[in-house]
């Protein structure tokens, strides 16, 4: 059964072409869409979790070994339900089963589970959060066991902490059992390149000779990475990092008694090489039963893991987590010992790694940066570092130079900006910063002396505005419009949805000279198809999930696999390099052209590919190039090789076996049609493909 009060969640929805918002209503009586161009759960991570075996059999046994006879088990953050009914069968259905998921459109899709393996009259749900249930009112007794598993990869991200807190003081009896029973976070001390460039822009900048200068002498810390815990595949950059010390204990978090909410210790590492230390990469095990037989590890592959842990299957819900030592790392030799000081609160842990930062230039320009800080993300970072990327943006501004020019910046790119004031000495530079704004004014104002010009020949509109005016340009046509692009916080998006420029470039139509400059002129929307194993296996159709049918989740949770017609899989948003096992079985191809010297418009491709590799194809991974001059010589590709951007992936509905003479074979196709269609107005690619 559940509870009986009339729900609805409000979830705001993004206009990736406009940046746009609205929210939806979704109402407790409302059917969840079927349509997977209404993924409500789609980008979310249960499905890999559902895929996750290791982890599946692992709660399994420890539910069986913990919850031997009738008893009352409470569920925190039950999902599809899957721990909920585990208990049930373990009891035999004879005892009580409290479910609590505060999501509504999870606890919809919960309720359909149950039906399917009726379980309806065993489990008692609640759309509710684990703190507004009520002993006596919701429930009417304490719970003897509590399962749950409300982990990120950092443990503590989802807020493990103070629901334990609540549930011990509300909701559970006194010495509960509990499935998990312990977690112990654990680290490693690592010098890599790779990772030091996703953080010390100040040390990276001071390689480069290129006249720009993001991070200005003496204020280091203007742009920097936010103080926390990143999730990271780390066994994908294995070859890159160099370990300065073994593993580690870090804390200790026990489930079967009352948390704290902050905790400190200090670890005394010794250091096994010489070497720098960038960064700690950090992981978790679980002991999920009392006895201590039943484990799960997100330790990375190179740690020698004891036998009862093993190597699990490759799934993107957790990974190991990465924390950045500031600027340039830690200089250390073999046998010396450093003191790592680590500290959580109820949701995060932070480092220190006893790094005396000397008093230089920094100290003595604050009053320069105002106490200003731009927070980015690491991959931000990197590109802003990269040398190739930065004479290519610059050769590409340079060689689009004009007399007194009005340039408009029309993204969040604070290094385009710098680049168009610095080379032009006349021009005036109009900066819309759509994410960024004030805080991207208040930055230009903080390096523009470094930079060689001053803001009277810079701005940033105090308002977002939906397009420019004559009167915001004081009566001026625009000469050069110019983008990378690149929008504040949307990293995480598919490659196509930064054609925003293309919209933001259409709605500025009305104040562009008539042989106005757009940089970059044109996108090609670029395919290869690959064999993706790992990252197939994590998203495809499920069936049967530990005895417990779960195919009714499939369209929902945007699952890949034998879905009824029409219905197909969404475009998922990946870093390639990340995706465990991976292979490229075609020549790369053009799909799309988008030319942005016009207003935006539909656009379709049709392209025909060989494999040049023979092997299982699992779907097709896109990107965008971006030409960033009409002579086509200078581009800017966000494509797998490169590690900074996402690019999107289209799993198949079913894996096929492909090979480079598979026209001659009966069980191989040798090529492959690809039809694309971007259509603006819904903001979606359609992508459609026929094996030959």
């Amino acid at each position: 059964m559940s509870s009986d009060s009339s729900h609805r969640l409000f979830q705001l929805k993004l206009d990736p072409l406009t940046g746009n918002s609205e929210w939806v209503v979704i109402e407790d009586n409302d059917d969840l869409p079927d349509c997977p161009k209404e993924p409500l759960l789609a980008t979310t991570s249960y499905l890999d979790m559902l895929n996750d075996s290791c982890r599946n059999k692992a709660f399994r046994s420890a539910i069986e070994r913990t919850v031997t006879k009738p008893c009352h088990v409470l569920d925190i953050g039950a999902g599809t339900g899957l721990l909920s009914m585990m208990a049930a069968r373990a009891m035999g259905l004879n005892g009580t089963v409290t479910a609590c998921e505060s999501y509504l459109p999870m606890a919809k899709l919960m309720r359909k589970v149950l039906h399917r393996n009726r379980m309806v009259k065993a489990i008692s749900l609640f759309n509710k959060r684990s703190d507004e249930l009520e002993v006596g009112v919701d429930i009417p007794s304490r719970a003897d066991v509590l399962v749950s598993e409300i982990l990120d990869s950092e443990l503590l991200g989802e807020g493990l902490i103070p629901t334990l807190q609540h549930a011990y003081d509300k909701l559970l009896v006194e010495n509960p059992l509990t499935v998990p029973f312990r977690a112990v976070t654990y680290g490693q001390l690592v010098e890599s390149t790779y990772l030091w460039k996703l953080h010390d822009l100040s040390g990276i900048e001071a390689k480069v000779s290129d006249g720009i200068y993001l991070v200005p002498t003496g204020s280091d810390s203007i742009i920097h990475v936010k103080s926390r815990q990143y999730p990271m595949h780390c066994d994908a950059i294995r070859e890159e990092i160099k370990l300065r010390s073994e593993p580690f204990e870090i804390f200790e978090f026990d489930f079967w008694k009352r948390p704290e909410s902050n905790g400190e210790t200090k670890v005394q590492v010794k250091v096994i090489d010489d070497g720098n230390i960038h960064a700690i990469v950090s992981w978790w095990v679980l002991q999920l039963d009392r006895e201590g037989t039943v484990f799960y590890s997100t330790a990375p592959r190179w740690i020698n893991s004891p036998a009862n842990i093993g190597y699990r299957d490759w799934c993107d819900h957790w990974k190991q987590c990465v924390w950045f030592f500031r600027g340039k790392g830690m200089s250390v030799s073999q046998g010396e010992e450093v003191l790592l000081e680590a500290t959580h609160t109820e949701t995060s842990v932070s480092y220190n790694l006893n790094v005396q930062v000397p008093k230089t230039d920094t100290r003595q320009h604050d009053h320069n940066i105002r106490d200003f800080q731009l927070l980015l993300s690491p991959e931000r970072i990197a590109i802003y570092g990269d040398s190739k990327w930065r004479s290519s943006v610059l050769a590409a501004v340079r060689n689009a130079g004009r007399v007194n020019p009005l340039c408009v910046v029309v993204d969040d790119s604070i290094f385009l900006t710098l680049v168009a004031a610095n080379l032009s000495k006349t021009s005036h530079v109009l900066s819309l910063f759509p994410g960024l704004r004030e805080k991207g004014a208040q930055y230009l104002e903080t390096v523009v002396k470094a930079n060689g010009f001053s803001m009277d020949r810079v701005e940033v509109p105090e308002k977002r505005k939906p397009c420019l005016t004559l009167h915001d340009t004081r009566g001026k046509k625009v000469d050069m419009l110019i983008g990378e692009p690149y929008y504040y916080a949307n990293e995480g998006m598919l490659p196509w949805q930064n054609l925003r420029f293309w919209k933001d470039r259409t709605l500025l139509d009305p104040v562009l000279s008539e042989d106005a400059l757009i940089m970059p002129c044109k996108g090609i929307l670029k395919a290869c198809a690959m064999s993706l194993p790992d990252l197939w296996s994590s998203c495809c159709c499920l069936g049967d999930v530990e005895g417990f049918d779960h195919s009714i989740v499939n369209t929902t949770l945007g699952a890949f696999g034998e879905l009824p017609a029409p219905k197909e899989g969404p475009f998922l948003p990946f870093s390639i390099w990340q995706c465990g096992e991976i292979k490229e079985l075609s020549e790369i191809f053009t799909v799309l052209e988008f030319d942005f010297s016009k207003p935006i418009s539909s656009c379709h491709g049709t392209a025909q590919v060989k494999f040049t590799e023979g092997g299982i194809c699992h779907g097709f991974v896109l990107w965008v190039d971006w030409i960033m001059d009409t002579d086509n010589s200078i581009v800017i590709s966000t494509g797998p090789e490169h590690r900074y951007w996402k690019q999107g992936v289209k799993l198949l509905s079913k894996p096929v076996a492909v090979g480079i003479n598979g026209c001659n074979s009966n069980s191989e196709y040798g090529s492959t049609i690809v039809e694309a269609l971007f259509e603006p107005s819904s903001s979606e690619l359609i992508l459609k493909h026929a094996f030959l």
